[in-house]
């Protein structure tokens, strides 16, 4: 019971902890991961439901946009608020629950990476001249490193030698927080989306123009359906982990 409680006192203090820092610089590139794997969960949907993705792109004042081809509207709306949650929820619950850590951090690195030079816009982008993937068609950079560009390799490239070359507990702590602000990020993402009539092309007022349904019938939505997902995998993350679990099951035994 005492350790149970402490796991939930340790989400608690990074909860905390990111709340206080939130306008710093400590948690800004977090930030940008999150709209990262937002918008890339848009690119994702769209392939999934047939269609294709024409340009992803983030930018330093924590936007950025997908546009895509074909494929279902509306998933591939709905997955950019969805997606930012599940992935942060994902990672939370493999740091929590798992003895993986360094491992999931140098995978989440390598996959960023991938992502970010696999793939460009247009019939032939180059990045300093060399040419990547002639017909690709993923995360935009042309003939000098685009902030996108810059952020997906460098992020990545940190995530990858935290997971190399930091202890255990220190990959834990850091996937920790990057779950829990990414839960927290998509629940204020979306309140800003619906009160800030300044976002004319928000996910929820596009999926307003796609179905009869109000921007507002939207946010009210997609907040619950946040704060309920964020509170769910906090409290999955405080139980015992699985190894642990498996070790009692076969002392038991």
């Amino acid at each position: 019971m005492l350790s149970l409680f402490k796991r939930y006192i340790a989400l608690l203090l990074i909860f905390i902890i990111i709340v206080f820092l939130w306008d710093t610089l400590f948690v800004y590139p977090l930030k940008i991961f999150v709209v990262f794997m937002h918008e890339v969960s848009h690119g994702l949907a769209a392939i999934v439901t047939g269609g294709r993705v024409v340009e992803i792109q983030v930018n330093p004042q924590q936007g950025g946009h997908a546009l895509t081809q074909g494929g279902s509207r509306f998933w591939t709306l709905t997955a950019g608020y969805l997606g930012s949650l599940l992935w942060g929820g994902l990672i939370l619950l493999l740091a929590a629950r798992t003895h993986f850590d360094k491992v999931i951090s140098v995978l989440i690195g390598v996959g960023m990476v991938a992502i970010t030079i696999g793939f460009t816009e247009g019939e032939s982008p180059s990045f300093f001249g060399i040419h990547f993937f002639k017909d690709g068609n993923f995360i935009a950079y042309g003939d000098s490193p685009s902030f996108t560009y810059l952020f997906g390799v460098g992020f990545g490239a940190v995530l990858i030698a935290i997971g190399l070359f930091l202890p255990e507990v220190a990959n834990d702590w850091m996937l920790r927080t990057i779950g829990v602000t990414s839960c927290l990020y998509a629940i204020l993402d979306i309140k800003s989306d619906v009160l800030d009539r300044s976002h004319l092309r928000s996910d929820a007022r596009m999926l307003s123009e796609v179905t009869p349904l109000p921007t507002m019938f939207w946010g009210i939505l997609w907040i619950l359906i946040a704060i309920g997902l964020t509170l769910w995998f906090l409290y999955l993350a405080g139980k015992t982990p699985i190894v642990q679990e498996e070790t009692s099951a076969e002392d038991d035994l």
